[in-house]
């Protein structure tokens, strides 16, 4: 079987370095791939975001099965050229991509279906908007609409914090887009991944992430830095009452609109008392959750992911090891604010490469046999183990192992089941 996945990053290199291990996988390519990727994958130049180019490619290379990395090429419908045209795709449609194209859909969709989550308003100019936050006051949450690179929400403790959220937004820091106000939910956030074939639902993993630069979740929200599976706070009650409350009522809802939702669901999830609200639905593996979930999926992701696509999820099941595994992002320094790239990556081929111990790439590239930083978010040295405390210990291993002073991390990823 000759498979494309499209992206570059470290969840694409979790996801490749997972599908190499599959019998059913013969020849690979990563578009646009990492220097990372590399060693598992041919990596090819294409514009992921290009219908046509996403298309001719797999055609002249006799692509059987496509698998979409990013939410920016399932927004743009690379998914509808490519079944269209007859491939075997794994990603929503443009239209089911809503979901996490837009705050708003969501939010409509779960007030149509009844899944739990928090009040809202949506506005489309600054001045209703900051009236709004005014009368409801801090703590509130503040987001833009579209697509942000998991940089688009702020969690104002403040009221000055909050008109300033709305004002960054509407100056156009997200691109064209409209805010959603939500009322600030307290809890345990932790995230549920589910495959869906657009009729069948299949839980596939939990994990929790680190979304603040610091340590002791510190400072400004980040696209993560780090992230650790399973998460002990999302129980099996819990995550029975996800799927029968949240999951299979928004999938259903989908269907009922014309829109079924086939691919990965990734709902974020506050916790209290027991009790599971939605905080937001991404429809593609996370990162770096993604990087935790492959390590501990293996070889068999591959098969999930064919039954996702081939509709026959209702057949499918999860082998999991009683195992756990744990990641460390390694980012650039002033990272999530301004930072320099081209910095030099030392030690890198000196680490471990094995089913416990794996740096996966995120923004690499290879310059005069050198690998550099290309990134804000640059590596994720992920560890495996029987309990969280030995996977924590292996990842560390990694990070101590590699030579980068232009590089930072946080100490204390997995400290709230540690």
């Amino acid at each position: 079987m000759n498979i494309l996945i499209l992206g570059g990053g470290g969840r694409e290199h979790a996801l490749a370095w997972a599908i190499r291990q599959n019998p059913k996988c013969d020849r690979l390519i990563v578009a646009r791939g990492n220097a990372g990727i590399a060693g598992v994958a041919e990596c090819a130049d294409l514009d992921i975001l290009s219908r046509a180019d996403v298309l001719e490619f797999a055609q002249g290379n006799a692509i059987d099965f496509v698998i979409i990395g990013p939410e920016a090429p399932l927004a743009a419908g690379v998914s509808d050229a490519l079944r269209d045209a007859g491939f075997l795709v794994f990603g929503p449609s443009q239209a089911a991509a809503q979901l996490e194209a837009s705050k708003a859909f969501t939010k409509e969709i779960c007030d149509a279906c009844g899944a739990p989550t928090a009040a809202w308003a949506r506005f489309d100019t600054a001045g209703p908007a900051r009236d709004y936050v005014t009368a409801q006051g801090a703590p509130i949450v503040i987001k833009a609409d579209g697509l942000a690179a998991g940089k688009g929400v702020t969690v104002a403790e403040t009221l000055d914090q909050a008109l300033a959220a709305i004002d960054a937004i509407f100056d156009g820091e997200f691109g064209d887009t409209s805010v959603v106000i939500e009322e600030f939910m307290a809890g345990e956030e932790a995230s549920f991944f589910i495959l869906s074939d657009g009729t069948d639902c299949l839980p596939i993993g939990t994990a929790q992430d680190h979304k603040r630069v610091g340590d002791g979740d510190t400072g400004p929200n980040t696209g993560g830095m780090g992230a650790y599976s399973p998460a002990p706070v999302l129980t099996q009650a819990i995550q029975d009452q996800v799927m029968d409350r949240i999951v299979r009522p928004t999938i259903a809802t989908m269907a009922d609109r014309g829109m079924p939702f086939q691919g990965i669901l990734y709902a974020g999830l506050m916790i209290q008392d027991g009790q599971a609200r939605l905080v937001e639905y991404n429809v593609r593996f996370g990162d770096p959750e993604c990087q935790v979930l492959m390590m501990r999926l293996g070889a068999q992701a591959l098969d999930l992911l064919l039954a996702c696509a081939e509709g026959r999820l209702a057949q499918a099941a999860v082998t999991w090891a009683d195992d756990h595994a744990l990641t460390v992002v390694m980012a650039a320094e002033g990272y999530p604010g301004a930072y320099e790239k081209g910095s030099r990556i030392n030690n890198l081929d000196r680490l471990p490469e094995t089913s416990f111990q794996m740096t996966f790439h995120a923004g690499t590239a290879t310059r005069d046999g050198a690998i550099i930083a290309t990134g804000g978010r640059v590596l994720a040295c992920t560890g495996r183990g029987a309990t969280l405390a030995e996977a924590h210990a292996r990842a560390y291993a990694l990070v101590d192992g590699i030579d980068w002073p232009q590089g930072f991390c946080r100490r204390d990823i997995g400290w709230r089941a540690l």
